[in-house]
Parts: C-alpha cells; structure tokens; sequence
C-alpha cells in the first residue's frame, strides 16, 4: 500500500520529498501501528548527522567558484592546454570540466557555469549547437564524480561508508570518462575535418604545463617535509603562502583554483581534517579566492550566493528528512526485505545483479533528483549489493554515474533543462543533441561497473 501511495502521489505532479513523506503519513493513519509523530521524529532523526553539515558548505564552495569569475580562468587555461587540437573547443569543453568538477561538485553548476561561456565560444567559432549542448552536458557529469561531490556525501551518510574513500574512489574513473569523451570528440573532429581554434604557442602550452606541474608538485614537496619531520599544519599554511606569493609573482592562470581538490583530498586523507572540516576549507579557500586574492566578488555578491545556498541546502536536507521516513517505512513494512528475496531469488550472481541494479538506476535517474534517487535506492538496494560481495564504495560510485547520466534525459532531467536554456534550443533538439554521448557515458559505465579496481585501487592505497 505505502507503494501504491508514492507512486499515486508522484503520478499527480507533487514534489518527490512531499509525496515520500506524505506517502508515509497516510500510510501510517490507514496502518494506525505507529503514532502520526513518527514522521516528524524520524524526518529529524534523519538529518541529524554531522557529516550532513558538509552539505551546506560544498553548495557554499561550488557556488562561490561558478560565481566568483573564476570559470574564465579555468576556461582559457584549458584553453592554452588542448585548445590547439582538431575539435581543440571540444576538448577544451572536457578539460575545463575536470577542473571545475574539483571545485563545483555537482553537474548542474558545471552546466550552468561554465557549460554558458563552453557554448557561447563554440557557437563563435562555428560549432553547431547541438554539438556544443552534446559535449557540454557529457562532460558535466564529471561534477559529482571527480571530487569534491555532493552526491558522494549523501551516499556516504545513507550508506555509513567514508566521504574521503569515496573522494579518492572517484579521481581515476572521473579521468577515464574525460579521456572516452575526448576520444569522441576527436571522432567527430576526424568526420568533419575540423581543426585547432587557436593557434599552437608553445609559450603559452609551456605556461600551462608548468601549472600542472605545480599543482602535482605541491603535495609531494609537502608530503617530503612533513616525512622530514616538520609540523604539518605549519608546513601546509607555509606552503600556501609560498603558493600564493609563487602566484603572484608569476601570474599563474588557474593554479590557485585547481589547488582546491588536492587540498581537499589531501587534508582529509592525511588526517588533517574531517571531511565536515574539509567542506567548510573548501568554502574559506573559494571566499579568499573570489573575496580577496582576484577581488571578482564584493561582500554584496556574497551575500546573494549565500541566499542562494540557503535554499539550497533547505532542498537538500528536505528530501533527506523526507526519504529518511520513507526507507523507514520500507523496512518496517517489509518492502526491502521483499525486493532483496525477489533479486536472490533471481540471480546470486554479483554481475547479473550489478547489471539489474544498473538499469534500475538509469531508469530511476531519468525521474527523481539525484539526492532522492539516492535515499530511496540506498537502503533497497545496498543490504543486496553487501550480500553479494559488492564493495560498497564501488557500487556508490556506479549509482552516482547512473544518476548522473539521468539527468541528460527527461521528463526530470535538469543538465537537459539547463543547457536548453543555455544554448536556446528546444529540449526535443536537446536530447537529440546528447544521444551520441550516451556511447561514452555508458562506455564508462560498464566498464566501471566490472572492473571496480579502477575506483577501488586508490582507496585501498591510502588504507581507507
């Protein structure tokens, strides 16, 4: 009955959270085995977890990036690094995405922020719309699966599995997926004999390398000193003020932002500070940045982005409160334990299953918002996939992606809606536009899906 509630309540267009509470309210009335005050005390319970508090500062962080001027800086140094190549604004299109992926943490912020200078310079340079909307909506699902992510945390909290682990679990495969899209955009460079967009310099590619070359440097020089036996928060802030003298000096274009994930990944993995402390790092790296140091955003900004947060992060935490109550229900009326029965008795296979739960979750993802699809699915789902000897960081990585690739497609999908606004094209000019990006959206997907080495190696490495 609590089902056929849901899916009653969704089918007459009221919001996913509303109808998994409300759902669950009428069902306990009908049910009359648990007080009404149930829902309130469970919808609380649920959002009463501290690693939840990350939440709120990585939106603060990703929007203080994509609002702080800072996607023009990630543009034109990916710009100086692929924008030679045949197809180069594709590429650069890919590139830059990986970059903001590290501070954004979430598709939408990639396809709103930088997805609008991608497809406005495309566009000039005589790439179809259609082209621009296709690679800029494949490579905004870098956002939640190269780290920082807000998806991976309210996986991390749902299924009690480490935030950090989770961060390392997505770098190699966000770069694979980076590496298949630029392949396709190379295909379509080849078919239509496109070339460069810029001329090669090989000052300005040198200048880019060098960045790079920093940014991979810095936590190994720190890493060597700390080992040397140098105290390691006074070794970290004398490297970033070395860092932000070195910037000054040479007048570097996005080192600064590009430091944001290594400092993230590195604080939480070292032990520096929690993943919690680590969002609010985020926020406080991002606030100088844009504050301070570039001075592209006044105190009056500020205060609209952190409106903008607010609301937000209310949308977020009340589809948590409200799914919070739902998976309840769902366990207590014997709804997961049903499903988990039903797959078993299907296959006890971990492919086969990995194969049935990925289409559920692309099929899944085309409907409800990631946070929603990930708090309902978690607690159906997870019992099954730790049964079978799925690793859970693995398979967190694999629903992420599903969900991500679900928001290219409607009725639900919010890249698709966003970037047809962006790029002023229909959404029926837009879905057709992403289709031929499916092939290395889904190509990534099975191949992470059955080699969870990929995802895994990294974590495994720093003992998580």
């Amino acid at each position: 009955m609590l089902k056929i509630i849901f899916l009653v309540l969704m089918a007459g267009g009221i919001p996913v959270a509303i109808a998994m509470a409300g759902s669950s309210l009428v069902y306990i009335l009908i049910s009359g085995t648990v007080p009404p005050f149930a829902v309130v005390h469970r919808m609380i319970g649920g959002i009463d977890s501290f690693p939840l508090l990350a939440v709120p500062f990585f939106i603060l962080a990703g929007n203080l990036m994509n609002n702080a001027g800072i996607t023009n800086r990630i543009y034109n140094f990916a710009l100086a690094l692929v924008g030679w190549l045949k197809g180069g604004l594709g590429h650069v299109n890919v590139v830059g995405s990986v970059v903001f992926a590290g501070m954004s943490g979430t598709a939408i912020a990639d396809a709103a922020g930088l997805g609008t200078i991608e497809i406005k310079a495309m566009k000039d340079h005589g790439y179809s719309g259609e082209f621009a909307v296709g690679v800029t909506a494949a490579s905004a699902t870098l956002g939640p699966i190269i780290p920082p992510s807000l998806p991976f945390v309210i996986y991390a909290m749902m299924a009690n599995v480490s935030v950090g682990a989770l961060f390392l679990a997505g770098l190699l495969p966000g770069i694979l997926m980076a590496l298949l899209m630029m392949v396709t955009v190379a295909y379509f460079a080849h078919r239509n004999k496109w070339g460069g967009d810029i001329r090669f310099s090989g000052t300005r590619f040198g200048k880019a390398i060098i960045e790079m070359a920093v940014v991979a440097a810095w936590p190994v020089a720190v890493y060597w000193l700390v080992q040397a036996g140098l105290q390691p928060q006074v070794t970290v802030i004398a490297a970033i003020v070395v860092l932000f003298a070195a910037d000054r000096y040479f007048q570097w274009q996005a080192v600064l932002p590009i430091m944001t994930p290594v400092l993230l990944i590195g604080g939480m993995t070292t032990g520096l500070f929690t993943p919690t402390e680590g969002a609010i790092a985020a926020s406080v790296w991002a606030l100088v940045l844009g504050l301070f140091w570039y001075r592209t955003m006044d105190w009056r900004k500020f205060v609209r982005i952190s409106l903008d947060t607010v609301e937000t992060t209310a949308t977020v935490m009340f589809i948590v409160a409200a799914a919070s109550i739902f998976g309840w229900m769902l366990t207590a009326t014997g709804v997961t334990a049903a499903i988990a029965e039903w797959v078993l008795a299907v296959t006890k296979d971990p492919w086969m299953f990995l194969l049935m739960a990925n289409l559920l979750m692309l099929f899944v993802g085309c409907f409800l918002e990631p946070t929603a699809a990930i708090t309902i699915l978690v607690p159906i789902l997870l019992p099954i996939a730790r049964q079978l000897g799925v690793d859970p960081v693995h398979f967190g990585l694999v629903m992420v992606l599903n969900l991500m690739i679900g928001l290219l497609h409607p009725p639900m999908g919010m890249v698709l809606f966003v970037l047809a606004r962006v790029a002023k094209l229909s959404v029926e000019r837009t879905t057709m536009a992403i289709l031929p990006w499916l092939i290395p959206l889904l190509g990534s997907l099975v191949i992470l899906t059955y080699v969870p080495a990929i995802g895994l190696w990294l974590p495994r490495m720093m003992g998580l």
